[in-house]
């Protein structure tokens, strides 16, 4: 059964993944699992360096203790973890939303996430991690890496939770953005939202010809829809055009479109996940 999975940590952004996933599990009809990864912590390899310094008994005590450690350690992540989870389910619970479970798992987050992608039909995370209040200018550690592994779209919130009444779909033409839309007219995700198709390029009819296409596929999907063609930059136009118009959520592609950069995190992607303050929908 496909589910939406929320990634959880104790970030400022935990309460705006959860409200944003327990809309997006609602507009999809489909389970909410919100997912706690814990990485395990390799303490234990610094006692090999201090076995030459000490005597063979001190040696095994020393051992001993860091093991001790260790365990604790683990316990009381598995506990605050719980308590976490225990949290934002009520949270999602008291949202009026009914099947929610919550999934607490050791390893890092981005192998995490890649075991449970074929169960997955949206992942929902926060912009920053555990680190967002000393670095807000940038981008979580796990976010970039992420989007290269999965294949399955990503919602990334910013730390408020937005109410999702219109979206702008960054559109440039290609085949990736062209099968973005015909993923969105297909998905119930977006339905009964106002959507901006916005293309930023010359205004010429090779142009104006592709944005037609794209906004008679959505209107025949039941979107109401508004095209602009404008000209400039993608990482300034795009931003400004969503506060202009006061657009809840922007769309777009995860990657660029050259061959240079066909493996990799898009440059405008990257600028905007890094500078948008709204939500973002990254279509793979």
């Amino acid at each position: 059964m496909s589910k939406v999975i929320a990634c959880i940590d104790d970030s400022i952004y935990a309460n705006s993944v959860c409200d944003h996933a327990v809309w997006a599990a609602r507009q999809l009809q489909i389970p909410l699992e919100l997912l706690h990864a814990i990485n395990r912590h390799p303490e234990t390899a610094t006692a090999a360096d201090l076995s030459g310094n000490i005597g063979l008994g001190a040696q095994e005590t020393l051992l001993e203790q860091l093991s001790e450690l260790d365990e604790q350690r683990s316990k009381l992540s598995q506990e605050r973890g719980r308590l976490l989870l225990e949290g934002v389910k009520q949270r999602a619970l008291d949202a009026g939303l009914t099947d929610v479970e919550t999934r607490q798992r050791h390893g890092a987050l981005v192998e995490t996430l890649t075991d449970l992608e074929s169960d997955t039909r949206l992942f929902v995370v926060g912009k920053c991690g555990r680190s967002a209040d000393q670095a807000q200018p940038h981008l979580g550690a796990n976010l970039e890496r992420a989007v290269r592994a999965l294949h399955r779209p990503i919602l990334v919130v910013t730390e408020q939770h937005q109410e999702m009444r219109s979206a702008l779909i960054a559109f440039d033409g290609s085949a990736t953005t062209r099968k973005g839309i015909e993923m969105i007219a297909a998905s119930p995700l977006l339905q009964g939202m106002e959507l901006h198709l916005l293309m930023v390029a010359e205004d010429n009819d090779k142009h104006r010809g592709q944005i037609r296409d794209a906004e008679n596929l959505l209107a025949a999907a039941g979107f109401n829809v508004h095209t602009e063609l404008r000209p400039g930059y993608a990482e300034q136009v795009i931003p400004a055009y969503a506060e202009e118009q006061q657009l809840s959520l922007l769309i777009m592609g995860a990657y660029g479109h050259s061959r240079i950069r066909q493996f990799i995190v898009g440059s405008t992607t990257t600028a905007l996940l890094r500078t948008c303050d709204r939500p973002i929908l990254l279509l793979r």
